[in-house]
């Protein structure tokens, strides 16, 4: 599966429903990753993490497509929490040989140099503030805003109401906006 997470993302999950449970995952894949790096800030639990998702998603093949979009988010949350909670996560990332240098690459190969580190830049600004979130805040954020779902389908998979999604995201676009307001 580890393959599957560094192929772009397929087409039909942005557009309409994958025909299998396997062009879903990798459709989202990459989307996840980014989602459980943000929440985990270390790439390798991450992509343990997304990996853990995905293959628990194998379990429900037989749900109807329309189902596996709240459920894959409501599964690879509940590992992201379970990964927190169990502390090691903390430990790693305090350690001197971490790898907080390590930035994510997601610009444009093909922008020019100074471009290529404004965007850098403005990623890692913005990545930082979604950290400093808390954790249902930033998750309301990444499902309604990077996901583009819409509030029920993210009601569900955070398991909570329409409702605490709207106040969650709308707090974290508060506490975004205050955060980002310097960098502009």
């Amino acid at each position: 599966m580890t393959s599957t997470m560094e192929s772009p993302n397929a087409s039909s999950v942005g557009t309409g429903e994958a025909a299998t449970l396997e062009g879903f995952l990798s459709g989202i894949a990459t989307r996840a990753f980014r989602f459980a790096e943000t929440g985990l800030r270390h790439r390798e639990d991450a992509r343990d993490v997304v990996q853990d998702a995905m293959t628990k998603m194998l379990a429900y093949r037989d749900r109807p497509a329309s189902e596996w979009t709240p459920l894959f988010w409501s599964i690879l949350r509940s590992r992201i929490v379970d990964a927190q909670r169990r502390g090691v996560l903390r430990l790693r990332w305090l350690s001197p040989h971490g790898d907080e240098q390590q930035s994510v690459d997601w610009t444009d190969p093909g922008a020019d140099p100074s471009r290529s580190h404004e965007g850098q830049e403005a990623w890692q600004h913005i990545v930082a503030a979604l950290r400093r979130l808390p954790r249902r805040q930033r998750e309301a954020f990444g499902l309604r805003i990077f996901e583009e779902l819409d509030v029920a389908t993210t009601a569900r998979a955070m398991g909570c109401s329409e409702g605490a999604v709207k106040t969650h995201l709308s707090r974290a676009r508060e506490a975004l906006q205050k955060q980002l307001e310097d960098f502009r």
